[in-house]
């Protein structure tokens, strides 16, 4: 194949998995922190796979790579929290410290706290047994590999 067909692939599938994300949110599924965070090297890869379809050379098609190892070890690291390998962020993972509140301000339902928590210790959606966090993790270092091919074509 040549170097501007792997890179649009890679850049596309890392569009498409943005755009499943944003489809999932929009029908119910928010996003934990880990979530979005996993959403940020997926755009700096279609940024990066349109600059390397203008500039020729290894260096954005190895950026393409990194981002998307990136997501994938990201995914890697949520999925371990999900399936309580080990230990997620305190802020959006297990039920938090409430010992400092008091009765009444358990009870309060005046104050907007914002939209309630999502926790990334939890499974919202998965299919074949692997959740949303696994599957990005899998495309994405599958991503890895095809950017490196983009890299390795004569530019």
């Amino acid at each position: 194949m040549r170097r501007e067909t792997l890179i649009l692939a890679a850049a596309s599938c890392s569009l498409a998995l943005l755009l499943g994300a944003f489809g999932f949110q929009m029908l119910g599924y928010a996003p934990c922190q880990m979530c979005l965070w996993q959403r940020w090297p997926h755009g700096a890869a279609v940024a990066i796979g349109l600059i390397a379809l203008v500039i020729p050379g290894r260096l954005f098609p190895l950026l393409g790579a990194l981002a998307t190892l990136t997501t994938g070890a990201i995914g890697v690291f949520h999925t371990g929290v999900e399936r309580k390998w080990w230990e997620g962020i305190t802020a959006c993972s297990g039920a938090g410290d409430i010992t400092t509140l008091s009765a009444s301000d358990l009870l309060d339902t005046s104050r907007d706290l914002g939209p309630p928590l999502v926790k990334c210790d939890e499974v919202a959606w998965e299919l074949l047994t692997l959740s949303m966090a696994s599957w990005n993790a899998l495309i994405s270092f599958g991503l890895v590999v095809i950017w490196i091919a983009a890299a390795r074509r004569n530019a």
